[in-house]
């Protein structure tokens, strides 16, 4: 069995599943990311993010692929091209990190490691561009699946809350302590990722 993961290019944006491909909850704000669903254009603004952010930035994901069926998936990008993470209350996030916006590790092939691959991917890239930290909105009261992170989860593979809130705590974890994740943090970090569906509308403010 052969695994790999590669950065989300617009040739194979289309690996994501249906619903992930179509999702702009982060790369939208919330009034622009509905007008788009009412649209119907979603697809379209994925794809002119994704290409925006590559010409701009950088790689702002990866894809794990097992036998070269697509298996899971992380984007993440800096702050000021994430217009959703300006509506958290616990906004903005810290000029020298960027925003673990969200991933997915398929239910078939949960359970085997990918979540780690991917985040440790996404460490291994921001150490090598000088970024110093990975962080995250989590979700106290998370009950299901959606784009905003379950907190607990989060806490349970390193995170720190580095500010505090009822509801939408924000968290971070440094790049070198992902980079150098054992294979102890794998469950924690599979439970994460399972949890992790670009499906669910969840409105932070």
């Amino acid at each position: 069995m052969s695994r790999r993961v590669v950065n989300i290019t617009l040739d194979n944006l289309s690996d994501l599943a249906p619903r992930c491909r179509r999702c702009v909850f982060w790369e939208l704000d919330p009034v622009s990311g509905q007008r788009a669903v009412e649209a119907g254009d979603t697809s379209l603004e994925k794809e002119a993010w994704v290409s925006a952010v590559l010409l701009d930035w950088g790689s702002c994901g990866k894809i794990v692929y097992v036998d070269d069926a697509p298996a899971g998936f992380v984007t993440y990008a800096p702050p000021g091209y994430v217009p959703r993470s300006v509506a958290f209350p616990t906004s903005p996030v810290s000029p020298d990190a960027v925003l673990l916006m969200t991933a997915h590790v398929l239910p078939d092939f949960a359970g085997g490691g990918l979540g780690r691959m991917l985040v440790q991917g996404v460490a291994k890239d921001l150490m090598r561009r000088g970024v110093r930290a990975i962080e995250a909105f989590g979700d106290l009261k998370w009950t299901q699946p959606s784009c905003v992170l379950p907190a607990e989860h989060l806490l349970a593979v390193g995170f720190k809350t580095v500010r505090p809130h009822p509801r939408w705590p924000r968290l971070r974890l440094e790049v070198k302590t992902a980079v150098s994740w054992r294979e102890d943090v794998e469950v924690a970090l599979e439970r994460l990722l399972g949890s992790m569906t670009p499906e669910g509308a969840l409105r932070p403010v």
